[in-house]
């Protein structure tokens, strides 16, 4: 085994969800301590993946604050996966973008709930929607359409909102999408297959790190599979039962800058290895 070779299988991959695991939910605002475990675990020459049910353009600015201008970002639940890059004119490439046809699933929703909001993802620009959204629900622009138009158009995202939105998850997922019901009245619906873990596997595997090497931390049911997923699956102090039951561990809370201990954590357990030929499980 060469040096490189040594140095490449010492790398580290850290997923890390954004909302109530790096900041408040629907704001940009990160602890200090917190970016700085951030820039440390990379200036050692791990990645971070930004791993999130928001759309693209709510992701985009998380990486901003966290200086990320080259890494992978994954969007949308697992639907959207972006490689920034700042020397091009938007800052990121898309990689790897799902969409599937929304129109059964808007059809048996306003049948079954006449009431329900509904917004289809516009990758990198917005939502349409059949009512606008109150402020700060959802990233981007919204434009309104009618729901028959809504949908035609294939999209990797739709929301569902509303009173009696669980009602729903059964029938979507009976029909082959993936159904996620992350507050009692909002339902992501995305294509088939579809989580968080699916998109980050591919770019573990596109960067060629160790899956004894993965690092994820969340709090939220969304996050279920990605902590699975990791060789190690951190849950937020403040995370539901099943989701800590999930975890390999329980760090801090958000208020407790839980990622930074998480990190820091890491960092020296790799350190104290690296006098190892070869590493086991981060």
């Amino acid at each position: 085994m060469n040096h490189q070779d040594t140095l490449q299988n010492r790398t580290m991959l850290a997923a890390l969800d954004i909302d109530g695991t790096l900041a408040q939910s629907g704001t940009t605002q990160i602890a200090p301590t917190v970016k700085a475990a951030v820039a440390r675990f990379r200036a050692d020459g791990h990645h971070v993946v930004l791993a999130s049910g928001r759309s693209l353009v709510g992701v985009l600015p998380i990486a901003a604050e966290l200086d990320l201008t080259d890494e992978w970002v994954i969007a949308s639940n697992g639907a959207v996966t972006a490689r920034l890059d700042s020397r091009v004119p938007r800052g990121y490439e898309l990689e790897d973008v799902r969409n599937f046809d929304p129109g059964p699933v808007v059809r048996l929703a306003r049948t079954m709930l006449p009431g329900v909001r509904v917004g289809a993802e516009r990758v990198g620009w917005g939502y349409d929607v059949t009512h606008l959204f109150p402020t700060g629900q959802l990233n981007g622009a919204q434009q309104i359409v009618p729901a028959a138009l809504l949908g035609e158009r294939s999209t990797t995202r739709l929301v569902l909102r509303g009173p009696g939105v669980s009602a729903l998850v059964d029938p979507v997922r009976a029909a082959g999408l993936t159904a996620l019901l992350t507050e009692p009245d909002w339902v992501d619906v995305t294509a088939p297959g579809l989580s968080k873990a699916s998109a980050l596997e591919k770019v573990r595997a596109n960067l060629g790190i160790d899956p004894l090497r993965t690092l994820a931390i969340g709090d939220g049911e969304n996050d279920l599979e990605m902590l699975r997923w990791a060789a190690r699956g951190v849950a937020m102090g403040h995370a539901s039962a099943s989701v800590r039951a999930a975890a390999d561990e329980v760090t801090g809370s958000l208020g407790q800058h839980g990622v930074a201990t998480a990190l820091d954590t890491l960092q020296r357990g790799a350190t104290s290895d690296s006098g190892n030929e070869c590493d086991g499980p981060i």
